[in-house]
């Protein structure tokens, strides 16, 4: 199973570099905002934070918050190797191979390239990427797993009185 969620998390790294070299090579030459639908554009942003822009401004060498996140990431490394079931191995790929993506992105730019907005009228949700859909899917896979795991020693009735 550690084989299955390293490749999902090396899959989700390559989507997300890969995204993120286009807009910044390709799309976004010269930076601009792209009118995609009533509520979303491409734009180019560079979050110095943490998750949606949370501490951005904030004082923080980009190599310190990589290593946070790569400590993480070697601590769910070690769940995914513990680990059989199967929701559980495809959550934590997309979490490892997104915390990948953007500390990779925050050794190699000193930020984390952001072009995703979203938004209602004037209100713009914090722009994201790639890496930031993945770990938001892996998280939603972990939560669905824990509600449909059930004890090992339970019975489908549930307990006798």
């Amino acid at each position: 199973m550690l084989r299955h969620g390293l490749v999902i998390a090396l899959a989700w790294l390559a989507v997300d570099h890969g995204s993120k070299w286009w807009m910044r090579e390709r799309v976004m030459d010269p930076p601009r905002v792209i009118p995609v639908t009533d509520f979303f554009n491409l734009i180019l942003g560079a979050n110095t934070g943490v998750s949606f822009g949370m501490l951005g401004g904030a004082d923080i060498a980009p190599w310190m918050l990589s290593a946070l996140a790569l400590a993480i990431t070697l601590v769910l490394i070690i769940w995914l190797a513990r680990t059989r079931r199967r929701l559980v191995v495809i959550g934590l790929g997309f979490v490892i191979g997104g915390a990948l993506g953007n500390s990779l992105d925050r050794l190699r730019h000193g930020a984390v390239t952001d072009f995703l907005d979203f938004y209602l009228g004037a209100w713009h949700w914090p722009a994201f990427n790639m890496a930031d859909v993945g770990i938001s899917f892996g998280v939603a896979l972990l939560i669905l797993d824990s509600f449909l795991a059930r004890p090992a020693n339970a019975s489908i009735d549930g307990p006798r009185s």
